[in-house]
């Protein structure tokens, strides 16, 4: 992963402020850095994302093709994740020094995705053992800033928010053969509910603290870090700690109730910030470097 070298001096000046709800670019504690989302910017996919966080940046693509459903699951579809470290993040990401980070941030979406509430893969299949909708969530990462974990999992919730995925009608002949008919209508598409999809929180120990949404230099003080996925309810569904210091049980309660107030904000916040965007329609003017 990214990180920053700090001398001694630094790591005590972060270290103080945090313990005085004072971080160095004036947050409290639990605030997020101010965070940008633009939908629909890569045209060949069903859907897609860009995320911005301070210096992290995030795009994601989702393209949904047909396939089988797995032999344990005959009657929903899938989803498969993909992440490309680009070497223009960091330099540590040249040759393979991304790989690592790719498979553990892909194994992480696998974590929280594999529930039944997270997203209703019965709606994805089209019919049972036989056809499904497969959706390949590609996560490529730009740039890193600091909190890539929170930064793509808002990607990637708004990327299943602009999916669209073709209606598809199963016909069936005399004989028992059956052929699907998709619909040339770009309209005619089934939407996915993210509602029940949830976002990574990761707090970050500092000293007796704990802070959200942590910038490189903060994550280079804490050696401990908590990784909480929760649902726009508040709902935690799966948790995952970082880092080689420990966390006291102490430290872990109050840090799992500081995920559940942040992510409902956090949620809100961006569901509010999706359907504003798309009730500018089609003809909404197009920012970033992708516009």
């Amino acid at each position: 992963m990214a990180s920053v070298a700090l001398s001694e001096a630094e790591k005590v000046y972060i270290v103080h402020g945090v313990q005085e709800d004072l971080r160095v670019d004036g947050r409290g504690c639990e605030d997020y850095r101010c965070v940008e989302v633009e939908t629909d910017v890569v045209s060949n996919t069903s859907g897609s994302a860009r995320v911005k966080l301070g210096h992290t940046d995030i795009l994601v693509g989702v393209k949904a093709e047909m396939g089988t459903p797995k032999l344990e699951k005959p009657n929903e579809g899938y989803l498969e994740f993909f992440v490309d470290c680009s070497a223009n993040a960091t330099p540590e990401f040249e040759g393979r020094g991304g790989d690592d980070l790719g498979t553990e941030i892909a194994n992480t979406l696998y974590r929280i995705f594999n529930n039944k509430s997270s997203v209703d893969l019965r709606s994805l299949c089209i019919s049972p053992r036989e056809h499904c909708w497969v959706l390949y969530v590609d996560v490529l990462l730009l740039e890193c800033g600091g909190n890539l974990f929170d930064a793509i999992s808002i990607a990637v919730k708004a990327a299943l928010f602009n999916t669209r995925i073709p209606r598809v009608r199963v016909l069936e002949d005399e004989e028992g053969a059956k052929d699907i008919e998709l619909s040339d209508d770009p309209y005619d598409c089934i939407r996915l509910s993210v509602e029940n999809v949830p976002c990574i929180v990761t707090l970050c120990k500092i000293g007796c603290r704990h802070v959200v949404d942590a910038t490189l230099q903060e994550e280079a003080c804490s050696l401990a870090s908590l990784l909480v996925s929760v649902t726009s309810k508040g709902v935690v569904t799966c948790m995952r700690k970082v880092g080689k210091g420990s966390l006291d049980p102490e430290s872990i309660f109050e840090m799992m109730e500081s995920s559940k107030r942040v992510g409902k904000v956090l949620h809100v916040s961006l569901q509010s910030l999706l359907q504003k965007e798309e009730s500018l329609g089609p003809k909404r003017p197009r920012v970033g470097f992708l516009g």
